[in-house]
């Protein structure tokens, strides 16, 4: 049976040591707290050699009494010595707060962990790139793979149910960008160059570019919310498991059905702006519909729609790619849906525009203007 708690005090020329013996635990400490508050005068050395036990409580109580006079704890074994560690750590005050941090340096954080993140996106988009570019490899090997029907589904979505939105918001641009233009150009006396503007605009820049955002919207923001639902449900794990390649079934369908559709899409919605800016100068500036015809025909040159058209596709698989992407990135719980299909839409409205500017100066270089 171990003997309860007790310390005995010794003095030397060195200073008083307290020197603890039998059971330091809970079980066996009794009154040692209460006798210990009343030692007086200064201490130098507590002994903790003869202790027989020492648990948490006793280290508590040692380290308490050793901050209370100063003092040094020796004689500890290595695990012992390591409790009262613990202890001490533990003693410290909690803050409630973090210490402030100066506005730059937080400045400066989100925006190393803004690009990292993107660093880490672009990485990955590159990769699940390469992964498509050897599943399309494995169909075109044997072409028996290729699912004809799921492509012909995600024309549909991705083109045909999308004709209404885009058609009217293209003709509210073409009206918008008349009537902004020919503000503008009345101050000059030259109205009529609002046809050039339309024209040129509209085939060789908004047109396409407002298709690659409204598909963006629409049908990105549709692909990674499928794909993140059947990822949640473990569909595309189930898919893997039986055999069938998600690259095959999944992503190379829906790439390949945006990179089909965009450039009709983006044909269709500059005819449609074109048509708008036309009834608009048909009925506020009085130019006629012919000779609105005959103006377009002779300042746009085809180049203008080769150039159109040469983009469309591009930003048809940027923004299959990236919705894909994100999709697949979906894990942990319903939440990540969500988030993953905002940043599909905000990373493929921001990777056309970043393509569309290097395009710009690409046909510029090449004499397309």
């Amino acid at each position: 049976m171990t003997a309860p708690a007790d310390f005995i005090e010794e003095g030397d020329a060195g200073g008083r040591t307290v020197r603890f013996t039998g059971s330091l635990t809970l079980a066996g400490l009794g009154d040692l707290p209460e006798r210990l508050a009343q030692v007086s005068g200064p201490v130098s050395l507590i002994d903790v050699s003869d202790a027989e036990r020492i648990d948490t409580i006793g280290a508590w109580v040692v380290r308490g009494f050793a901050r209370q006079h100063d003092a040094r704890v020796e004689g500890a074994p290595t695990e012992v010595r390591r409790l009262i560690e613990e202890v001490e750590r533990a003693s410290q005050p909690v803050r409630m707060r973090p210490d402030p941090v100066p506005s730059f340096y937080r400045v400066l954080e989100e925006i190393g962990a803004a690009v990292a993140q993107a660093g880490k996106t672009l990485l990955g988009l590159l990769a699940f790139f390469g992964g498509m570019i050897v599943a399309a490899g494995s169909v075109i090997a044997n072409p028996k793979r290729f699912r004809w029907n799921a492509v012909i589904q995600r024309f549909e979505v991705v083109g045909v149910s999308a004709l209404g939105i885009i058609g009217l918001m293209s003709f509210l641009i073409g009206i918008v960008i008349a009537q902004q233009g020919s503000v503008q150009l009345q101050q000059f006396g030259a109205e009529f160059l609002t046809i050039n503007l339309i024209g040129r605009i509209t085939l060789r820049e908004l047109g396409v570019l407002m298709t690659a955002i409204m598909v963006a919207g629409r049908s990105g923001s549709a692909f990674a919310a499928q794909l993140g639902t059947m990822k949640l449900t473990e569909e595309i794990d189930a898919m893997r498991t039986i055999g069938v390649s998600p690259m095959e079934a999944l992503v190379l369908p829906r790439v390949l059905a945006a990179v089909v559709m965009m450039p009709l899409l983006g044909f269709y919605a500059s005819l449609i702006t074109i048509i708008g800016g036309g009834i608009f100068c048909w009925i506020a500036l009085d130019i006629p519909p012919v000779t609105f015809v005959q103006r377009l025909r002779e300042v746009v040159p085809i180049t203008d729609l080769y150039v159109g058209m040469v983009k469309a596709p591009v930003f048809g698989a940027i923004i299959a790619l990236t919705g894909c992407f994100q999709g697949m990135q979906v894990e942990g719980d319903a939440e990540q849906v969500g988030l993953r299909t905002t940043s599909a839409v905000v990373q493929a409205i921001f990777l056309v525009i970043v393509i569309d500017a290097f395009f710009a100066v690409f046909f510029q270089q090449i004499g397309w203007i």
